[in-house]
């Protein structure tokens, strides 16, 4: 009679089995509303008139590189690699030794950068994500390949469906910096990444750009893979390294012009170096900003062999890709501003130069050291980055700055320059870096800085460091003044201080909107046997 019994329940217990696991997790919960209110708002702004242009204003070259960390350059780490061209450029400007982003993940930090904003303001609080894990047993098995790390699956309940992640980017309602200077007769290019959205509300061509050309979303191939003259090296030990692969030039990994897709064969880097010359070049009689937005070094580790053959003393065959990649960057950004020198532009261009986030560890192909960390932490090797600014004939070269400063900056300095007032129906994070560097103003631009996604909070100033991991409770407090590479946890003898900073970040966070999209994985970071949990 038992066995009869078992015959008939296997079989339904399998098939409820088979619906848990097959159960799909997309819905509609995640679906992003438009903001008809604050796209209005904008709308009236942009209808609103303006004086006419100014030929005198200074143009705005904000030139971008990806996953380059400090400790990638001998500018800023003995044991980093010279790059003569970006090396120059400090030396005839600004270089800033305690630069902040605004997120330790690409897409997150651009956005802050591109509107002077913290992105939690808007809901852009994660990356971007492609897909998302459709049910239990997707996960389940997730996690069983992904098991080694550092990249874990989160479990969630519901996630977005086809539709929605679609519309993940930067949301229509928001005022970029080219949007701003378009509006005051300033011809707007973006070349290179965007990793800002790509479906067609959220491309670069509604954002306030007049010329495009690149890539939507988070990489590209440099070229397609097996093509004569370039080194590919795969990173089998890194699972994102495989998705990139795959990827190819397919859907928003394809390079797009004017938002049209096209057919590119040269190596990216040579390309958007070139595709920069020529912008130049075509608005050298009127005032122009170029965001010149290189996906070096990020991966896909692809390297052209003239410069893969120079590190021929790096064993490491992904460390010495890395290297020669870098070195290729540096000589693309050294064309550039070798063509705004021949065309007597240099004392009429404001020049930014910056990395989107700290180096990426998971690819081993940098460490980041001394700082703790790297890309996805919000220790210091993940948000602190590589920073100049050059204006020649109006601050003095060779300077260099030690306060707090942040990517946030950059929007609100180039504002400045082109003398042009902001929108003011929105709150903005960023200052102008001109005064206090000019000496102009005293004291620091910023006071205190914030990090936020989901779980994972921190908060600095020019003495403290904490961070918060709200899922666990660890709670980490650092004297940055004694210590900066955050070798050591002095929580315990300094909770009034910890206590202080968690209040300060409480009361930063309560204005803030709720995500737009949710995380899809944890990064799991080890410092010695202690292992630390950041949400992307």
């Amino acid at each position: 009679m038992l066995k009869s019994s078992w015959k008939w329940m296997l079989p339904g217990l399998l098939v409820l089995l088979s619906g848990y696991l097959l159960w799909p997790l997309q819905t509609d919960y995640w679906d992003i509303k438009r903001n008809s209110k604050g796209e209005d708002v904008k709308q009236e702004w942009m209808n609103q008139g303006t004086p006419a242009s100014n030929p005198d204003s200074p143009n705005i070259l904000l030139i971008m590189a990806d996953d380059l960390g400090m400790a990638d350059l001998a500018l800023y780490d003995v044991n980093g690699q010279t790059t003569p061209h970006i090396d120059h450029l400090a030396s005839e400007g600004v270089k800033f030794n305690h630069a902040f982003v605004s997120s330790p993940v690409c897409s997150p930090s651009r956005a802050s950068i591109i509107t002077g904003r913290y992105t939690q303001r808007f809901g852009f609080e994660y990356q971007m994500h492609d897909r998302y894990l459709k049910n239990r047993l997707e996960f389940l098995a997730s996690r069983l390949l992904m098991k080694s790390g550092p990249w874990i699956p989160k479990w969630m309940k519901e996630v977005p469906d086809k539709e929605a992640i679609l519309k993940q980017g930067l949301p229509p309602e928001e005022i970029t910096l080219a949007e701003i200077l378009q509006k005051h007769g300033y011809y707007t290019g973006l070349i290179g990444k965007w990793h800002l959205g790509w479906n067609e509300d959220n491309k670069p061509c509604n954002f306030g750009f007049d010329y495009q050309y690149g890539f939507y979303q988070s990489h590209s191939l440099y070229a397609h893979e097996g093509t004569p003259g370039i080194i590919d090296q795969k990173v089998p030990a890194d699972f994102t390294d495989k998705h990139i692969w795959k990827g190819q030039r397919d859907g928003p990994y394809a390079i797009f012009r004017n938002c049209q897709e096209i057919q590119e064969r040269e190596y990216l880097t040579d390309r958007i170096a070139q595709e920069g010359i020529d912008f130049i070049e075509r608005n050298r009689n009127d005032p122009f900003f170029l965001w010149l937005s290189f996906n070096a070094p990020h991966t896909p580790l692809q390297a052209k062999e003239e410069y893969y053959k120079r590190f021929a003393h790096i064993k490491d065959p992904v460390k010495r890709i890395y290297a020669a990649m870098i070195a290729n960057l540096d000589d693309a950004i050294g064309s550039v501003l070798d063509k705004i020198e021949k065309l007597n532009l240099e004392e009429n261009t404001l020049i930014f130069f910056i990395s989107d986030n700290g180096g990426a560890e998971y690819t081993f192909t940098t460490e980041n050291g001394p700082y703790k960390g790297g890309k996805i932490t919000d220790f210091e090797g993940g948000v602190q980055v590589p920073f100049i600014l050059k204006w020649k004939g109006h601050i003095p070269g060779g300077l260099t700055y030690d306060p707090m400063v942040s990517s946030m900056d950059i929007f609100h300095s180039a504002i400045s320059a082109a003398d042009i007032p902001l929108p003011d129906d929105r709150k903005y994070d960023g200052v102008d870096l001109l005064p206090y560097i000019k000496g102009d103003l005293k004291g620091d631009p910023h006071d205190i800085l914030f990090w936020q996604r989901g779980y994972s909070k921190a908060v600095r100033t020019r003495h403290w460091k904490l961070l918060l991991n709200e899922d666990s409770g660890d709670t980490l407090l650092y004297d940055i003044t004694n210590d900066p590479w955050e070798a050591e946890d002095v929580m315990a003898d300094h909770r009034t201080e910890a206590e202080k900073l968690l209040d300060m970040h409480a009361l930063w966070s309560s204005d803030l909107a709720d995500p737009l999209w949710p995380s899809m994985v944890h990064y799991e970071f080890r410092d010695g046997g202690k292992l630390h949990y950041f949400d992307q």
